[in-house]
This record gives structure tokens, sequence and C-alpha cells, in this order.
């Protein structure tokens, strides 16, 4: 996001959308995730008239702090879980709702690195990589993986800061046919090399997706200086409802949506049967998964139903161990970051909430894509056993201190489809600006509608674009009085 943008965007979460004269217009927003919140937030603001559809019971669609099965004051984040200070769009909400955020730490030198057979602190690795006997050719030696990815990212950074968008737009047409793979490839890595740093690194299931994915989060910062909100990421949704609770109805599905040269309507289903609503505008924040099994009554462009079909969704599992006592910080030292393993878990997290009980919610396994499909295949009770088995290899003590456990899988998930949108090589040029584009008088916005693809920020984003879209418009409006001709 340039700073043009963001400066315009976190104009409207401090004073609302821009004045304007016209017709108020009512509007359907379908999904109350971080999209839909903020679109329908500040459409209200602005005094127009929306109405929120949510197919859950609940508002935030991939934050979800999960607090059953664990015991009080213990939750688990199966969504999001931590917001980079570089995301200033997100902490202006944060802030605007008073809402309280602690560290997040990152990277933690005491937790470990378990890769090949062998255990050792990261801050062993770091010193001296070739400890864990990875047959690294003799120009490879001498630095991380992480260091010498570093290196190569600082061109790229100076050029962006340099040039700024031109910079981009010129980065993104002679890289975005690149997996990440093929960029380490032709920077001269080996295999040996590439793997390393899939491994530590934890980019190993996602190393042939887009290099402009891991590119733009490299250069804006994404991974360092980060916080999470205190007491729980689901508290940042759930203060939205506080100016929306009347205007949300869960627990209704969107079967079908029409349209006209006036209005829109989008028929849903609750647990009482079908029912419809009609406005001026709808905005669509459901994923593209979820959305190829809604029936566009008029058909959408074929540019739209392409990207529809192909945009990629990568898959992603967590499994969470409530732990009788906090063991790897009070026998190992470790007060936040993560482990990374070449184990089935993969990557293991030390969440810091929880600790005033004397127990914690240890974030046993943390995956995505192949690995979390794996995961996604098993019982939920025998997730929860191999994970117990991986972890007992890095933490022996957690065979004596475990008390229960629970998984997520957001591939399995029937209103997410995925965890997240992950372009493969090429599909930003190919598909970005049919995924953005309104078809009449409908929008879209969702984390997928943006480049800052898998984070808050992103959803953000997008539901402010389509808000200021809707409120741009002047045309009058047919709809009658009645409130969102809901039947």
């Amino acid at each position: 996001m340039n700073h043009a943008a963001l400066a315009r965007d976190l104009a409207i979460v401090r004073d609302g959308l821009p004045a304007r004269h016209g017709k108020r217009h009512r509007v359907i927003v379908v999904g109350a995730g971080m999209a839909g919140l903020a679109a329908a937030h500040e459409l209200l603001r602005a005094g127009h008239d929306p109405l929120v559809l949510e197919a859950r019971g609940r508002a935030g669609g991939r934050i979800y702090t999960m607090r059953e099965p664990f015991a009080p004051g213990l939750y688990g984040e199966a969504g999001a879980m931590r917001i980079p200070r570089s995301h200033q769009l997100t902490l202006a909400y944060v802030q605007a709702f008073g809402l309280s955020v602690k560290p997040f730490t990152m990277h933690n030198p005491n937790a470990y690195c378990h890769l090949f057979g062998r255990k050792m602190r990261l801050s062993e690795f770091e010193r001296n990589p070739e400890l864990l006997g990875s047959e690294l050719a003799e120009h490879d030696r001498g630095l991380t993986s992480g260091a010498r990815f570093e290196a190569l990212m600082k061109p790229f950074a100076e050029k962006i800061e340099r040039d700024g968008e031109p910079g981009w737009a010129e980065i993104a047409a002679r890289y975005d046919g690149y997996s990440t793979r093929e960029f380490l490839e032709e920077a001269g890595w080996s295999e040996a090399a590439i793997e390393l740093y899939g491994l530590v690194c934890n980019q190993e299931a996602i190393i042939n997706a887009c290099f402009l994915e891991l590119l733009r989060e490299e250069v804006g910062r994404f991974y360092t200086d980060m916080v999470r909100i205190d007491g729980g990421s689901d508290q940042l949704p759930n203060a939205f409802l506080s100016g929306l609770r009347d205007r949300v109805r869960f627990g209704a599905r969107m079967i079908a949506i029409d349209q006209s040269e006036r209005d829109v309507t989008v028929h849903y289903r609750t647990a009482a049967g079908r029912r419809q609503a009609s406005a001026d505008y709808a905005i669509v924040t459901v994923p593209f998964p979820v959305l190829r099994h809604v029936e566009a009554l008029k058909p959408f462009s074929h540019a739209k139903r392409r990207a529809i079909r192909q945009l990629r969704y990568d898959a992603s599992a967590k499994i969470f161990f409530q732990c009788a006592r906090r063991f790897w910080e009070v026998d190992d030292g470790i007060f936040g970051g993560g482990t990374v393993t070449d184990l089935p878990v993969r990557n293991v997290y030390y969440p810091e909430s929880g600790r005033a009980t004397g127990r914690g919610v240890l974030l046993a396994s943390y995956t995505w894509s192949e690995d979390a499909q794996r995961w996604g295949s098993l019982p939920p009770d025998e997730r929860i056993e191999q994970a117990l088995e991986d972890l007992a290899q890095i933490h022996p003590q957690v065979v004596e201190c475990f008390e229960v456990g629970a998984s997520w899988m957001w591939h399995d998930d029937p209103f997410a489809g995925g965890a997240y949108a992950l372009f493969e090589p090429s599909q930003q040029r190919l598909l970005h600006e049919h995924i953005i584009a309104p078809e009449g008088r409908i929008h879209f916005a969702g984390e997928h509608a943006s480049l800052a693809h898998a984070w808050i920020q992103g959803a953000i984003e997008s539901g402010l674009r389509a808000a200021r879209e809707i409120h741009a418009d002047r045309k009058s409006t047919r709809l009658n009085s009645s409130h969102l001709g809901i039947s």
C-alpha cells in the first residue's frame, strides 16, 4: 500500500468517509469478517444503511479465538494471532476501539531448531549453521539461511524506498512469473541451501508460490516488531459489533445473488428456511472457494468467473495443547517465539498469554499447504496423538503436562475453504484486477481482494475500498423505505 493510499485510509478511520451530496445507499454486506465489518462500519458512519449477512454464529471470519475446550483464562488463536506494527491501518482500528496490545515475540534464540535428527537452540544454529549437518556447498556456508535471504532482499527494499510505486510496478513486471524456488535458483542457491532456507524460515511448503507474495512481506517488514491484542484477537471484530449489532444477521448463508440495473438481491438460507434481502448495492467478502458454490443468477463476467475458479487458497492447520504448567518457560527458558522442525508438526509457537493461570496453551503445530492437508486427513483425536509424539522429541515434559488438545483446519471450514489467498506465479498479473473489479452493483472485498494476502490489513484495505466505491456513487435509488427490502 503506497503512502498516499495509506494516508487516505487512515483519514477514513479517524474522520470517516469524505462528505458527499446525493442519495444514501442501502447496502448488503455478505460476511462479518474484517473486510465486511470495516466496510459496514464506515458506510454506517457516513449515513448509509448497511445490513451484514453472516453464515456463522460469530463475527471475525478467519479471526477465531478458541476459548473452548480450554480452562478459564486460556485460549488458542486458530486464526490471526499477530499484527505487524507496520500495519498502521489495522492498528488504527485497534486504537480507535481502545484495545490494548502486547509484544508478540517472533524470534527467540532460546527456542529450538530440530532438523535432520538433531536438536539445538536457535542461537547455536545461528552461530554455526554447519552443526546441523546439512550438505551445503562451500559457497553456501558462513551465513544462516535467514541472513543470506535478507541480503537478497536488500536491493528490492532500496529500490522501493527510492522509486515508490513505479519501483514496485517494475519489480512485479519482472518477477510475477517466478516462484520463490525459481528466484533462489536464479540467484545461485544450491538445492541444499534452498532446502535449509525452506525449513528454517518456514517456507518449504509454499516454496513454489509466487515470489512476490514473499517479497511483499519481507520488504514490508511484516514479521518484525509485531504485537498481539491483549486478551484475544477476537476483541477486534467484536468491537465493531457494538455499533453494528442490530444490523448483523448471523446464521444467514448466501446461496444465490441477483442484480438488475437498479438493485441487488441476496438469497440466503437460515435454519428457519430460505429468505432474501434487496438493496442498492452489495459487498461480497466471502472467500472465492465459498463463492464458487453461490449461484449468480445474472452471471458474472468471464474474467470474474475465471478468477473465482483459479485463485489459489492455501491450507492451514493449528493444533493446541493445554498444559498443566508452562514447562517451556520454567524448564527451557523460552518466553515467546517459535521452534522450527522437519517433523510433521513443523512449527511450534509459545504463546505468552495466560501466564497468570499457571497453565498455558501451546501452539504445538502450525502448518500450511501440503503439511496442513496431511493433518486434515487425520481424525481429530489422531492429530492430538501424533502431535504429542512429535512434540515429545523436543519437549519430553509435554507427556506429563498435557491436559487437553484441540485443532482447527481452515481448509475444512465450509465458510472459508482455505486459510488465505496465495498467488501462484503470474496470478497477480492475470487475476488481481479481476478479483477486485465490481460486477455491476456487486463489489468485492476480503483479504483475497488486496495484495496483503493472509493479513487483517489486507481485509481492512479491501473493505474500505469497497465502501469508498459505493460511497462515491451518487445515483438515485429505487428501493422503498422498508429496511433493505428483507422478506
